[in-house]
């Protein structure tokens, strides 16, 4: 059950269980005292008559509440909403994560959702209760606050590493939105220490190393061995390092390199260690590992829903929590789809690492950057091997990526995206919905024709022809996409290429 589908009595009933699973999809207002909570503050329960819910922080704010010290209502999980749903709220929300509104404005980020920013402002506050700079000032208070109470910043670049414009802007904002001084919410940290947020021996060992380290709030339960033992299988020499614990990768951001750590510490919590050239491209950076380990799904849900069917309880019950990889950057995702298409794992992995080696950036460490659009599009038919068409295909797509006549963003309508990709030569339904997935994080995405998830179907005891497995799937919406992933670990041996050249494998990178 999500916010969106839940009644007040619902809503009021997880309150008073103080119930932990709803942290960070809404917020409780009371207005007696004038602020507001996540769903499991300690505080004694308010009157019905005293609460008011909101979806976001943002518009608790703007309705003229205060967030409590006690229970830090920033410092939860994101809602799992904004990927499940699919409307131009939603689109936004994943975009201000994405720090589009400090990099372009309001008026970049209604260009990139086809509206002008005053109508985009009166649909963000119809549906959210703020518009997009409350929602944005929001989401860079929550990244200071992170901030303030994981590590020793100082205030001057916490203030730029959460987007602010100025030290004055967030010294007002962390006022306005805590009534504390950032001062004043940094001696905090020792209660957030009790609760598991960081610890000082920690914070200074990453920061001796000229990086940041912070936790990485989840919702229980949390298959991570699983999705890190997805990311050693796909990860690239040079570009990606992974063990059975941590995931670490070199990626470029808008002002520069950078390099993300995800590991799981010995209490078993996922902590983020990062390293940005620009101060302000960190809050950014975190959203994308976030996105990358799907770290706001809500797994409750997702599990009763599937286990909720006799033949994937067992699948459920064995793997509580399982988790559908997002991507680090939706340009070399596509790049990656297209190569592994068809191919194996291995197969495809070989043929990227020579693809990054060549043809990618080195850095100050000795890393490597994935290869920009416009270098594969100039360069890709002297590194790639395969049929003449393939090749044409993957550089015609990294040109018109450089060239921006295709778009692919975490932002995009679903619908459109899939439209654009299948309009491109050489793109076919499983890349253009695989892609889907990773990309926008697409909970309800099934691929039929992935040999590999109907052979997981069959030992589970589902259909394993293709329109059977999709008319059978129907009845897991809007959570298919963890079907895909429950199924693909239930595949008995690893699938081989199919024998129908238009249906490719699941052996991707």
């Amino acid at each position: 059950m999500t916010e969106a589908t839940m009644t007040f009595d619902e809503r009021y009933r997880a309150i008073s269980a103080r119930d932990t699973r709803f942290d960070g999809q809404f917020v409780t207002a009371v207005r007696s005292t004038g602020i507001y909570c996540r769903p499991s503050c300690p505080a004694r329960t308010p009157k019905p008559a005293n609460v008011t819910f909101y979806p976001t922080s943002a518009a608790a704010h703007e309705a003229g509440y205060r967030a409590c010290k006690r229970c830090l209502p920033e410092a939860t999980p994101g809602s799992p909403a904004w990927n499940l749903r699919s409307d131009a709220a939603a689109r936004a929300m994943r975009l201000i994560a994405s720090g589009v509104v400090e990099q372009e404005g309001v008026p970049g980020l209604a260009n990139r959702l086809g509206y002008s920013p005053r109508h985009l402002t009166r649909l963000l506050t119809a549906e959210l209760g703020a518009g997009p700079l409350a929602l944005a000032r929001a989401h860079r208070a929550h990244t200071a606050r992170m901030l303030l109470v994981g590590t020793d910043m100082p205030v001057s670049e916490v203030a730029f590493s959460a987007g602010f414009a100025s030290i004055r802007q967030c010294n007002d904002t962390i006022r306005e939105v805590f009534e504390m001084t950032p001062g004043e919410l940094r001696a905090t940290r020792r209660a957030t220490e009790r609760r598991g947020a960081t610890t000082a021996a920690a914070t200074a060992d990453a920061e001796a190393q000229g990086a940041i380290d912070l936790l990485l709030p989840h919702r229980a339960p949390m298959d991570a061995s699983g999705i890190f033992a997805w990311m050693a299988a796909r990860a690239l020499p040079g570009v990606e390092t992974a063990t059975a614990t941590s995931f670490a990768r070199h990626l470029r951001m808008p002002g520069g390199p950078a390099h993300l750590e995800i590991r799981q510490d010995a209490d078993g919590r996922l902590r983020l260690r990062a390293r940005v050239t620009r101060l302000g491209d960190l809050a950014p950076l975190v959203a994308t590992a976030r996105r990358l380990f799907d770290l706001d799904a809500d797994p409750t849900a997702v599990d009763e829903e599937l286990s909720a069917h006799a033949e994937l309880a067992p699948l459920v019950a064995a793997l509580p929590g399982i988790r559908v990889p997002g991507a680090a950057d939706p340009h070399e995702m596509l790049i990656r789809a297209m190569v592994g298409q068809q191919i194996t794992v291995a197969a495809a992995r070989t043929a990227l690492t020579a693809l990054a080696d060549q043809l990618g950036e080195r850095t100050a460490d000795g890393g490597i950057l994935f290869p920009t659009m416009t270098a594969i599009a100039e360069r890709g038919a002297e590194v790639l091997r395969g049929p003449a068409a393939r090749i044409r295909a993957i550089t015609g797509a990294a040109a018109a990526l450089a060239d921006g006549s295709l778009l692919l963003t975490v932002g995009d309508d679903a619908a459109e995206q899939r439209a654009r990709l299948l309009a491109m030569r050489g793109i076919g339904p499983w890349t253009a919905d695989y892609v889907r997935m990773r990309v926008i994080g697409d909970p309800d995405v099934l691929l039929p024709g992935d040999v590999a998830m109907r052979a997981g179907a069959a030992a589970s005891g589902l259909p394993a022809e293709p329109a059977a497995l999709a008319a059978w799937a129907e009845r897991i919406a809007p959570w298919r996409s963890y079907l895909t992933a429950h199924l693909w670990r239930a595949a008995p041996v690893r699938a081989v290429r199919t024998a129908k050249p238009k249906t490719p494998s699941k052996e991707l990178s």
